[in-house]
Order: structure tokens, then C-alpha cells, then sequence
């Protein structure tokens, strides 16, 4: 009987590709990462990045907090795909919040990112299109690079069904139910 062992790249010998690698940016890795579409991707924020969602964390506070929810960037998985994500903010029901592992797009009730130079194209498709399929019910796009804010709604397999934007920096935002509140955009 041969004990030939796994060369590198054959992953015929492992149970799961895709848990196997999951397990390893949340346990191995040492930092912060997330996969998008296949490809391992740090997670470091500059301080205008971290100051836009602050901004927005400050101004959903009040009305989170009575409807019983938490915002924090906690992983989302993306069951199936080799994409795991650490959205810049996910507002989720409070029980959830108390969860060690990764949610569902489908459990949050608003994902938030916020574009950087080095990311901007991949919050601005590949993260829609993912977070439509796996029923984020709400996605907000702020885009520093291109200045505006666009929000994506009503989820489906082949993406955001209703779409609010562009709206360039400085014209509110509206948040639907259950927020329903405006968002200022205008120190982003």
C-alpha cells in the first residue's frame, strides 16, 4: 500500500479545499485578511478610511441600539465560494453579535465598505455582486475615490434589484426600514 504523500498545489487529499483554506486566514494568518474571489487580501485601513465609517456607526447609533442591533466588522462567509469577507461595517441583530464565527450576508441587516485605492474596484463589483447573491438585504458604497455613495437593495442571485445613487458627497443618503433615517455624507 503507497503512503504517497500531497504535492504542492494537489488538494485531492484534503477533505474540504475550501474550509481548509477558511480556517487558516481566520486561525494562521496572524492579521486580518479576507479572500475575495480566490485571493488572500490584508485587511489595513488608513484613518480617512476608519474616519468615514466612524461617521457613519455615530449617526446609526441611536436608532441601531432601539431596534436592538450591533455594527461591528466581523467576518461574513460566503458559503460554496472561496470568498470570506471583514466588511468595514455589518449591522446585525444583537443575539448574532455574540456569535465567535463568521455570519451570512443574509444575517446582516446592512453592509457597509468603504473604498481605498487599493480596493476600490473590488467593493465596487465583485463585493455587490456577492453580497446581492447571498442576500444582504442592504449594501452601502461609499466610494472615497469617486466621492459619491450609492446604496444597494432588494437582493437577488443576479444582484442589487433597486439602486440609490450615486449620490455625490455632501446630498443625504437615505437609509430604508428599518432604519429610516438620512445619512450625512458630507465629511466623507
Amino acid at each position: 500500500m503507497s503512503t504517497a504523500h500531497a504535492g504542492p498545489g494537489d488538494y485531492s487529499r484534503v477533505p474540504n479545499p475550501e474550509q481548509a483554506l477558511k480556517y487558516a486566514i481566520q486561525h494562521i494568518a496572524g492579521e486580518r485578511v479576507e479572500i475575495i474571489e480566490g485571493v488572500i487580501t490584508p485587511v489595513s485601513p488608513s484613518w480617512a478610511h476608519e474616519s468615514a465609517v466612524d461617521l457613519i456607526r455615530e449617526q446609526i447609533g441611536p436608532r441601531m441600539r432601539a431596534l436592538g442591533l450591533r455594527a461591528g466588522s466581523g467576518n461574513l462567509d460566503l458559503p460554496g465560494t472561496e470568498n470570506f469577507y471583514v466588511p468595514d461595517l455589518a449591522v446585525v441583530p444583537a443575539a448574532l453579535a455574540k456569535t465567535e464565527g463568521a455570519l451570512l450576508p443574509d444575517q446582516t441587516v446592512l453592509v457597509v465598505e468603504v473604498t481605498s485605492p487599493s480596493n476600490g474596484d473590488t467593493d465596487r463589483t465583485a463585493k455587490r455582486r456577492r453580497y446581492a447573491q447571498y442576500g444582504a438585504p442592504l449594501y452601502l458604497l461609499v466610494d472615497r475615490q469617486e466621492r459619491v455613495c450609492t446604496l444597494f437593495s432588494q437582493p437577488g442571485r443576479l444582484g442589487y434589484t433597486l439602486v440609490e445613487g450615486p449620490r455625490p458627497f455632501g446630498v443625504p443618503v437615505r437609509l430604508p426600514a428599518p432604519f429610516g433615517l438620512d445619512l450625512d455624507t458630507a465629511e466623507f
